[in-house]
């Protein structure tokens, strides 16, 4: 697999975009949106994941972060979508979901081709990952990053968007603590 747009470094910051397969619109729900922060949480806690900015929009996820503590971003990124996509499954599965038949049928089809024994397939294969190489370059996907609600018309402001970074740049509740950046 090509390492071009993989994070294979340590205590590098990347800006990552993670996306559904078929860009399916998964994270419309409250507890879908849940599963991705308490899954980015445990990574801080746990696999030294530093973030700092993120937005969860509603087929996919942006984040600027990076590992730390000896800690490589792939392979966090690697788990944080195994385990996310085990817990979005069991989530359609056994909670109120008006679209559960179709998205499951559809995630199933999407692995049907793995080689490897599988019966749902939650997210595409890799991810973006883009090297942060200055402060202009980082300016720019945080601004990026914030924006794309206000861009899809989900809000008029990037800090009225509850699962975005935008909000603990502007001082806002959140549920997720990012190491903030003063670039600007």
């Amino acid at each position: 697999m090509s390492t071009k747009y993989k994070a294979t470094t340590t205590e590098e910051a990347y800006f990552i975009t993670i996306t559904a397969v078929g860009w399916i619109d998964i994270f419309t729900r409250l507890n879908q949106k849940n599963i991705l922060i308490n899954a980015l949480k445990y990574c801080q806690e746990n696999k030294g994941l530093e973030i700092y900015a993120y937005c969860i929009m509603s087929s996919h996820i942006h984040l600027i972060c990076k590992g730390t503590n000896g800690f490589v971003l792939s392979d966090i990124i690697r788990d944080f979508k195994k385990f996310t996509s085990k817990k979005i499954i069991q989530t359609i599965i056994n909670e109120p979901e008006s679209r559960r038949e179709w998205m499951l049928e559809y995630f199933q089809k999407s692995c049907e081709h793995l080689k490897k024994d599988q019966n749902y397939k939650v997210w595409q294969n890799g991810y973006h990952a883009e090297h942060i190489y200055s402060n202009k370059f980082i300016k720019q996907k945080i601004d990026y990053i914030h924006n794309n609600p206000v861009k899809d018309k989900t809000v008029n402001s990037a800090e009225d968007y509850y699962f975005s970074s935008a909000r603990n740049y502007s001082n806002l509740e959140n549920d997720l603590d990012v190491v903030l950046l003063y670039l600007f």
